[in-house]
């Protein structure tokens, strides 16, 4: 084996465009990567079961269970479980989402605006390039057909890892970290895009109410409360009071993880220094979200009765469709790519240790597995139960496959590699020396 050049580990995080994390935080990825793993496969036979429910001749009670209404109609909430699931379930998804994402800014990669540079200027790539060319298909598709530009630029981590359990189970973990936090940051976008583009008749009043709860909940936390009776409710009326107000009620969720601390430090080191109550909370609600949220939504959302060759080439010829279908297996491999190639010119970071420009190539293509959000903005885009949102289903369905199938040739001719890189992680993992992200800072606050 060739000798390595004896590079300091603080030039090499510098220039690799992979980057690598102290084995501290490379556990605590794995981890993550391990519930949303079995969060995916979760997910898949949610989505199985609805596809196989809806294509059957008891479709029709497929359609009464997920149009079935429930709930107090006095507060504006006799929704249909199809619609909790999408406003009320998928809340706890974007609360453990705005965790991660707060994390990250404060305690992770993303506060390092070099090691930052690359997998921002990726996940934009990968939401612009399949946004612009969904209009471009779309385009004269009908009245309305170009709201649903949004629903290829989203990637469903927990359906792209449950491919990697399969099909990369020797992916290193630098290539591992740089997927999950692409997908952070197509999250927060994610979030910003069902925000600023499907609100309708805002409200100010409601929005304005749900600040009260929300700040009582944020000072709660900062206090370190943890009392079940106490934060839930506060959270409930967040989540009425945003859903009332007109905006998607998932950016509750958001907000309410915004304001839970991740670092407790004291102002000059000891015995208080540690990690926030968000670690507490993602530990308790990341398997809710993975394990009964989004497999509950995607049965309740995945349903889409096909009717045969005939019924699907109908759907696909659908100009909408076909945009979707091409944004994700096209629009997301290229704009991730390109993004990268010019992060990666203004930074000068390039890969090592044997990896590739065709590594990005195949966590590109696995970025194509739009699922959960994207389901969920076709929803909003064009109503739930629509012909155009049944065909939104199935180009998601079928773009999100077709990526899988991509990813799967480009990973898996690339095994032998990955076997020696991996091995290299577990010789080099006790030599990391990036310190603990939990210990704080000089004039850091006590709470962030």
């Amino acid at each position: 084996m060739p000798t390595r050049s004896p590079v300091s580990d603080a030039d090499r995080r510098s220039t690799s465009l992979f980057a690598r994390r102290s084995w501290s935080e490379t556990s605590r990825i794995s981890t993550i990567l391990r519930k949303e793993t079995v969060g995916g496969a979760l997910l898949l036979v949610g989505a199985v079961l609805a596809l196989l429910w809806s294509n059957s001749p008891w479709a029709e009670s497929y359609h009464t269970l997920r149009d079935l209404r429930v709930g107090p109609a006095a507060l504006h909430l006799d929704l249909s479980l199809a619609t909790w699931a999408a406003d009320g379930l998928l809340a706890i998804f974007f609360f453990v989402a705005g965790l991660e994402l707060k994390r990250e800014f404060v305690a992770g990669d993303l506060r390092d605006p070099r090691r930052a540079a690359i997998p921002v200027a990726a996940a934009v790539g990968g939401v612009m390039v399949p946004a612009l060319l969904f209009v471009l298909i779309a385009a004269g598709a009908g009245e309305g057909a170009a709201r649903g530009w949004a629903v290829p630029t989203a990637t469903d981590i927990a359906f792209a890892l449950a491919v990697l359990a399969v099909v990369g189970r020797l992916l290193p973990s630098a290539l591992r970290t740089f997927l999950l936090t692409l997908a952070v940051v197509d999250d927060l976008l994610a979030i910003v895009i069902i925000a600023v583009f499907y609100t309708s008749d805002l409200s100010i009043g409601p929005l304005a109410g749900a600040l009260i709860p929300l700040a009582v909940f944020g000072l709660l936390v900062q206090r370190r409360v943890r009392s079940w009776w106490l934060l839930l409710p506060l959270a409930a009326a967040t989540w009425v009071l945003v859903h009332e107000s007109g905006v998607h009620a998932t950016v509750a969720g958001v907000l309410l993880a915004f304001t839970v601390p991740v670092v407790r430090s004291a102002a000059a080191g000891g015995p208080d220094a540690g990690p926030g109550l968000a670690e507490h909370f993602e530990h308790r609600f990341r398997p809710l979200s993975a394990g009964v949220a989004v497999p509950v939504f995607a049965f309740l959302a995945a349903g889409v009765t096909v009717g045969g060759l005939a019924g699907l080439t109908t759907a696909l010829t659908d100009r909408v469709a076909l945009g979707i279908v091409v944004g994700l297996i096209v629009g997301k491999p290229i704009g991730i790519m390109a993004a990268t190639w010019l992060a990666s010119r203004v930074t000068r970071a390039d890969p090592e240790d044997g990896l590739n420009w065709y590594d990005v190539l195949g966590l590109a293509l696995l970025a194509g597995i739009g699922f959960t959000v994207s389901l969920l903005i076709g929803e909003l885009a064009y109503g739930l139960g629509s012909e155009r949102d049944d065909h939104v289903k199935v180009a998601v369905l079928t773009g999100s496959l077709l990526s899988a199938l991509l990813a799967t040739v480009v990973l898996r001719a690339r095994t032998r590699v990955y076997r020696r890189v991996r091995e290299l992680e577990t010789t080099d993992r006790d030599q990391d020396g990036v310190p603990d992200i939990y210990q704080p800072r000089s004039g850091q606050a006590t709470e962030h």
